[in-house]
């Protein structure tokens, strides 16, 4: 059987129990298009809600959720404006269109069938449950498993109530919990004492597990004395709060007085942050006189024996996370300790930090792990940024953060959320409390106007990646003008660098050459170098392919590829691969072309960068034809297709990078027919990403013969007609060129 597609998460440990819950939600789902299960925090919603997910992996639900089952996790999401995004992360969509993420959504759930978990809604509801209505209205194969303490309240919604666990599933997962902590003699579920135990604790899952690690130094019966003695304590607490948010609220707080006091701080510490962190981050942030360095290890162990703190494994490496409910007991006793504030600041400078090191080791071997660091701490990084916009006079910090984080905007495709942040921290109303610096106080990337020219640019640059070229223009101008104004030679060449880009997309190769040339140069001259760099030099040798200087582009390329290769950078060089195959094909090497393309589609898949992969596999395609196999070029034809509708207009809208697409599809329909042409096409749109580029990488046809080449280099038509040009044709644009769509290569 196929296994269905999705993120759902594996177990950790043994489910117990909730056989009817079970049973109950697999049953309306089948039914209902939105369920929602809703309950006190700790009842175990989550768990419920993912092995209910897990369960549609039978035989007879695996066609109803054909496209998979995935889960969305929305605790850590505050801005109303991050929620689309994070279901397109959740969903691993990726579009560099520049669309809003509800228009992408739809798009993406229009014709597919599956099921999407939405956990921990409840500070969204609102915003959270227009979403839902507006993709359930417009996607019909789309059912939404909804978890969280309140309903959406929307039509067609069924709301399901988790209770606590019965009595005698309670006593079951007591007593298997206490197998992971006790090596001694098994915890009999039949015992009284477990029994009252478990009743004491309104049968709550969280507070039981949380009782359970402490069985490594009390028996059943001192758990069970020290909770009572607790609960006598708490008989004059709120009237309004209800007995099971008491009762769970008894539990944590009598975790939290079982623990040493350096447990506590730390506990109370740890709610800074929002989301997985590792152990240096917990030492930087949380140690300090009454918790040193050398005792963070120790004390955070200890955190992770009674459950407060749970260890897990990522592509990043082991990180840490909290419960929601854990997390915020701890930060009500952060609050109560008054340093709310300055854990807040340890934790943004610990992140603007990470944010630092990981830009400049992002030119090094280690960009793939770079990428994975900043995924797993993207909802740190938010919280950081957040508290840079809404502190007065700190727009700056905020500036620098995403202005540092270009890397992973446009080299991991999250240009949707840099766009986002970028603009957020430019925005008047955060910026007028900045104070100016007159010319001549920034020359090292330091200081207030540095953070922020340096956010206009990536602005710029993330803007021409989507095709907005209108607001891309205006922040490359803005940032120019300034640069020039402060003396900020390195940013002014950086904005020159993504004017030359711009040209470049819009088909103006000599204008483009003539930006890129002045940006490098001026790199050159300032000590420049990383990735950004190489970049520009393999945006230069395009142009100079498509002007018809072959052997100065090969240059260029080869350069790029020395370094790459001495540094271990493997971005930049995917697009050095990718103009040096163009070359290749343009002189009629389609082996060389070939193999240059086959490792830039690698390295692009890698990164999820899609307008390289789309690039490189229209390219692909062209050489596949010419290698004999018209119909596998029309397929990856249509497979490029596809992905060009998550980047923008195919092509960028230029005739300059559609001439080898024209070509291709000529030679193709010539041989097969527009009709048999048409259906192989068709074959590939329905590729999804990851099976087109293993059919990129299949290889040349198996026994084809390469037509013979002719003689001689080969252009496109719309390069010699680059050539041909009028001065007036290549004048420098006003300030708002028309838009284009889609990415830049670079």
């Amino acid at each position: 059987m196929r296994p269905v597609p999705g993120n759902l998460p594996a177990e950790l440990n043994r489910f117990v129990g909730r056989a009817d819950e079970l049973a109950e939600l697999t049953r309306l789902l089948g039914e209902v298009r939105l369920l929602t299960l809703v309950g006190v925090g700790g009842v175990g919603k989550t768990r419920l809600a993912v092995r209910t997910a897990l369960s549609v992996r039978s035989a007879d639900l695996e066609k109803r959720y054909c496209d998979g089952v995935w889960l969305a996790e929305l605790s850590a999401i505050r801005d109303p404006g991050l929620l689309g995004h994070a279901l397109v992360d959740a969903l691993r969509v990726t579009d560099h269109s520049g669309r809003p993420a509800r228009e992408v959504l739809r798009a993406h759930l229009a014709d597919r069938d599956l099921l999407l978990v939405l956990d921990g809604f409840e500070q969204l509801v609102d915003p959270c449950a227009e979403l839902v209505r507006d993709l359930l209205r417009h996607c019909p194969g789309l059912q939404v498993l909804a978890v969280g303490r309140r309903p959406l309240r929307l039509e067609g919604e069924r709301t399901v109530p988790l209770a606590p666990m019965s009595d005698t599933d309670a006593a079951r997962l007591f007593a298997d919990r206490a197998l992971d902590v006790t090596p001694g003699p098994a915890v009999d579920e039949h015992d009284d004492a477990v029994r009252e135990l478990c009743r004491r604790l309104d049968g709550i899952p969280l507070a039981l597990e949380l009782a359970a690690a402490r069985l490594r130094a009390l028996s059943v019966d001192q758990i069970l004395r020290r909770i009572d003695d607790r609960f006598h304590l708490l008989t004059g607490g709120s009237r309004g709060e209800l007995p099971r948010h008491r009762t769970l609220r008894t539990a944590i707080g009598w975790s939290h007085e079982l623990c040493a006091p350096a447990e506590r701080l730390l506990w109370a510490r740890l709610s800074v942050f929002a989301g997985p962190f590792d152990l240096e981050a917990v030492e930087y942030v949380c140690a300090g006189p009454e918790l040193p360095d050398e005792s963070v290890l120790d004390v955070l162990g200890e955190l992770i024996a009674q459950s407060v703190v749970v260890r897990e494994e990522s592509p990043a490496g082991p990180r840490y996370r909290m419960l929601d409910t854990v997390r915020a007991y701890g930060a009500e006793w952060l609050d109560a300790l008054a340093d709310t504030e300055r854990m807040r600041r340890r934790h943004r400078d610990w992140y603007m930090g990470l944010v630092t090191w990981c830009e400049v080791d992002w030119f090094s071997p280690r960009q793939v792990e770079i990428a994975a660091c900043a995924d797993s701490a993207l909802p740190n990084l938010r919280a950081a940024i957040e508290l840079c916009l809404e502190t007065a006079g700190e727009a700056h910090l905020g500036q620098h953060l995403t202005g540092t984080l270009w890397f992973y905007w446009a080299g991991c495709g999250r240009l949707t959320e840099g766009r986002h942040w970028l603009e957020r921290s430019l925005a008047p109303e955060v910026s007028r409390d900045e104070p100016r610096e007159e010319p001549g106080q920034w020359h090292d990337g330091e200081g207030h106007e540095g953070a922020r020219l340096k956010a206009l640019w990536v602005l710029g640059y993330v803007a021409i990646l989507q095709g907005d070229n209108t607001a891309a223009v205006r922040a490359l101008y803005e940032c120019r003008g300034e640069a020039a104004r402060t003396g900020n030679a390195l940013a002014r060449a950086y904005a020159v660098h993504r004017l030359g880009c711009l040209a470049l997309l819009t088909g103006d190769m000599p204008r483009a050459e003539r930006l890129l040339r002045a940006a490098l140069g001026a790199y050159r001259e300032l000590g420049e170098i990383n990735s950004n760099v190489l970049m520009g030099q393999a945006e230069l040798a395009l142009s100079l392919v498509f002007q018809g200087d072959l052997d100065a582009a090969v240059a260029l390329c080869a350069d790029v590829r020395e370094i790459c290769e001495e540094s271990g950078e493997r971005w930049a060089r995917s697009y050095a691969l990718y103009v040096h195959a163009y070359a290749a094909w343009t002189r009629g090497r389609l082996g060389e072309a070939r193999a240059l393309l086959t490792e830039a589609v690698t390295i692009h898949h890698t990164f999820n960068d899609l307008v390289g992969l789309v690039l490189a596999m229209e390219l692909m395609a062209l050489v596949t034809a010419d290698e004999g196999d018209p119909a596998e070029a029309a397929v990856l034809q249509g497979a490029a297709d596809r992905l060009w509708r998550s980047v923008g207009a195919p092509l960028f809208g230029s005739p300059t990078f559609g001439a080898p697409h024209e070509q291709c599809e000529r030679r193709a329909t010539e041989v097969l027919g527009p009709e048999r042409y048409g259906a192989r096409v068709a074959e590939g749109r329905a590729l999804p990403p990851a099976s087109a580029v293993e059919r990129a990488l299949a290889g040349p046809p198996a026994g084809s013969v390469p037509p013979r080449q002719p003689s001689g280099e080969r252009r496109p038509q719309p390069a010699r007609e680059a050539e041909r040009r009028t001065d007036r044709e290549t004048r420098e644009p006003a300030g708002s060129p028309g838009q284009i769509g889609g990415e830049a290569a670079g």
